[in-house]
């Protein structure tokens, strides 16, 4: 009914069920947004119910069918300097638009320990990074989080 809304989406990874995204693509939300979290080594400890691969053919998926596309992680969870690299390198190869970076921050006890602490010239260095592989939006900073300042992204 307002033609100025636009709408990005959160989406799981639907456990590979093909049907599922389709449905999400067919709505036609502005931006498809999957958030990838950590590096591949880490899934079994952080995120034992996905699978990076997926995740990765999820974006690929979304922008073959000419979604804009979208993928964060949280950083800090032991992973190296390469590591995010890659996934940022992966994340661009299977057609992801924008990317946020941020903290990961421990919100309880019963959740994962912080093993390290981003510098906020750290996040600077990946943003600048992820826009010179050809993303075309890029937040990264200690309290990004998968929609921080979303509107920035439309512009």
């Amino acid at each position: 009914m307002n033609p100025s809304v636009r709408i990005e989406v959160l989406i799981p990874d639907f456990r590979g069920v093909r049907w599922a995204l389709q449905l999400v693509i067919d709505e036609r939300p502005d931006i498809l947004n999957h958030n990838t979290e950590t590096v591949p080594r880490l899934y079994p400890r952080v995120r034992p119910q996905a699978k990076y691969g997926r995740s990765l053919e999820l974006i690929r998926r979304g922008h073959d069918a000419g979604m804009v596309t979208k993928s964060g992680l949280m950083l800090g969870l032991g992973e190296t300097r390469d590591e995010i690299l890659q996934v940022v390198r992966d994340l661009r190869g299977n057609g992801c638009d924008m990317l946020t970076l941020g903290q990961y921050l421990r919100p309880s006890k019963g959740h994962l320990p912080v093993e390290r602490y981003v510098p906020p010239g750290e996040f600077l260095e990946f943003r600048q990074e992820a826009l010179a592989m050809g993303f075309r939006h890029v937040a990264s900073g200690p309290l990004v989080r998968s929609s921080y300042h979303a509107i920035d992204s439309f512009g």
